[in-house]
């Protein structure tokens, strides 16, 4: 017969057309800018450091955060542009940090949002309230008052409120707790690319996201040279 090879060769060059769209859809991996970081200056390799939450094929960047802190407030903005410019194979992970006292209501607050698919619609509105409109208290807020700035971007008061004292959520802040201990993170803001890397140089914003670029090029290569699995 000779339908059947004339309709794949059709559908082959409907893929091939459509290779070229898809590739331009995504951010293209660009060479990293600047000289390349120095081990104990700009980074720390983590021994036996392993992906907060791993996804094969991709390289995670993870940023330990905590929304009461004035420089992750500082810093935010341009995250958020470097994030949105991430090519496809680099998965992004906001952290918050529960370091204890004034970190925890956030933190809470920040899974709470997370398990009701609001955290990336409110991350940048609660470093606003915090530190420039000072319509959240930074340190003491009641579960009332936190739950009541939630709920103005559409969560319910109460659900919001037992989110936040659900077991759930304490599970993520303790599953937050033992990664960043085991990572060495005792600040914040903080980057680690793919659990194997802490960003502790840097001068600015900037030039912490260039080293970031760096190591990511390099979880990068380390993946090209990794043999595929057969199944």
């Amino acid at each position: 017969m000779t339908t059947r090879p004339r309709f794949l060769s059709w559908f082959t060059m409907l893929l091939l057309a459509a290779l070229p769209l898809a590739l331009a859809a995504a951010p293209a991996a660009k060479a990293p800018a600047g000289p390349a970081p120095v081990a104990g200056v700009d980074y720390v390799e983590i021994a036996d450091g392993r992906a907060y939450a791993p996804v094969p094929g991709r390289i995670e960047v993870v940023e330990a955060f905590g929304y009461t802190c004035g420089h992750c407030a500082n810093f935010e903005p341009r995250l958020s542009a470097w994030v949105a410019k991430l090519p496809a194979d680099v998965q992004f992970t906001a952290l918050a940090a529960p370091f204890g006292g004034l970190w925890i209501p956030y933190a809470r607050a920040y899974y709470a949002a997370q398990s009701m698919g609001l955290a990336h619609k409110t991350h940048a509105a609660v470093f606003r309230a915090l530190h420039d409109q000072r319509s959240l208290p930074l340190s003491r807020p009641t579960p009332e008052e936190i739950a009541a700035f939630y709920a103005g971007h559409g969560a319910d008061p109460q659900r919001f409120m037992a989110a936040m004292a659900s077991p759930a959520v304490e599970a993520q802040l303790e599953r937050a707790r033992a990664f960043l201990r085991h990572s060495g993170v005792e600040g914040t803001p903080t980057l680690l690319v793919n659990g194997k890397y802490r960003v502790i140089g840097g001068n600015g914003a900037d030039d912490v996201l260039r080293i970031t670029e760096h190591l990511i090029a390099r979880e990068r290569a380390a993946l090209a040279r990794t043999p595929a699995r057969r199944h």
